[in-house]
């Protein structure tokens, strides 16, 4: 039997990398996309799920969620994705709309339905899963796997301050969610920086797959040159890293256990997360941090995501 994925997103270049792989995945079933804003507006991150849901010919439900975080505004990175965020490339919008349901209720719905089953990935801000946490606070008891792509654990984020983006974003959402889960993975910004892939291996890649690989080639190469402009020969997915962990979690060579907390009033750290790393304060370790995986097994992921191995 496979196992129930849901994933919570806010495509996105990255996400849809990622979720290319969660669809390619023979061990796993997507049961649905929870969108959220982030990388660029709602409208947007909901019209880019139903789009890859087409090109990968998958029938995943996509339910809309949080259009703003939950406090205060933030800007989104549409200077990185393009300002649909998938790098503006003129799609012809797919067919399907989104389900009608809100996506925190979905989160909340489908952790019934799979409970003690379902594997929670998130790829963007946590607004949706602080939402639903609020909705239902048992929600976590019927999570049987929640990864996290978010965070700096030593304070080298991709945001002007000490942050990464998807907990920069909302990061009230985000401490809910630290607080709320006893146990999560966390994939970090800094994982990311360890596992860049090659832009001439990833160009030949997209060259050598199928309608994945094209579709997935527009949509990133805006992305593609900005990276290559600013990080040279290594082009970053972190989406995808987080990916790799959640569907095959052995492919983990080193973690840490440690307690992470959200900053959320310093002028200049708010979004920034705090690392217990001596384990001074006392409390549970409440994450599991990523610090190196399987390269060549993360690389085969993403391969068979765009159908070129």
């Amino acid at each position: 039997m496979k196992i129930p994925l849901l994933i919570d997103t806010d495509p996105g270049v990255d996400d849809a990398l990622a979720l290319l792989m969660a669809f390619a995945d023979p061990a796993h079933e997507v049961v649905g996309l929870s969108i959220a804003a982030g990388n660029v507006g709602l409208a947007h991150t909901v019209a880019n799920a139903l789009k890859l849901c087409e090109v990968a010919a998958v029938e995943v439900p996509v339910f809309a969620g949080c259009p703003v975080p939950l406090v205060h505004a933030a800007a989104d990175a549409a200077y990185v994705h393009g300002r649909d965020g998938f790098g503006d490339t003129g799609y012809l919008p797919a067919t399907r709309r989104a389900e009608a349901e809100h996506a925190a209720l979905a989160i909340v719905r489908l952790s019934h339905e799979h409970a003690g089953r379902l594997r929670l990935v998130t790829l963007g801000p946590l607004t949706n899963l602080a939402l639903a946490l609020r909705l239902d606070p048992a929600l976590p008891s019927r999570i049987a796997r929640l990864v996290v792509m978010g965070g700096a654990v030593t304070g080298r984020g991709n945001t002007s301050i000490p942050a990464e983006f998807n907990i920069g974003f909302d990061p009230e959402a985000a401490h809910i969610v630290f607080e709320s889960f006893a146990h999560f993975d966390l994939v970090d910004w800094e994982a990311v920086l360890r596992h860049g892939l090659s832009q001439a291996e990833f160009g030949r890649w997209l060259t050598a797959g199928d309608r994945r690989a094209r579709f997935y080639a527009a949509i990133s190469r805006q992305n593609r040159d900005w990276s290559s402009d600013r990080r040279g020969t290594q082009w970053l997915a972190a989406d995808a890293l987080a990916m790799a962990q959640a569907l095959d979690p052995a492919g983990a060579l080193e973690c840490e256990e440690r307690r992470v907390h959200v900053e959320l009033e310093g002028r200049l750290s708010r979004g920034a997360t705090v690392v217990d790393w001596d384990r001074r304060h006392g409390h549970p370790p409440n994450a599991r941090i990523l610090l190196r995986y399987d390269q060549s097994r993360f690389e085969a992921q993403v391969r068979r995501a765009l159908g070129a191995g």
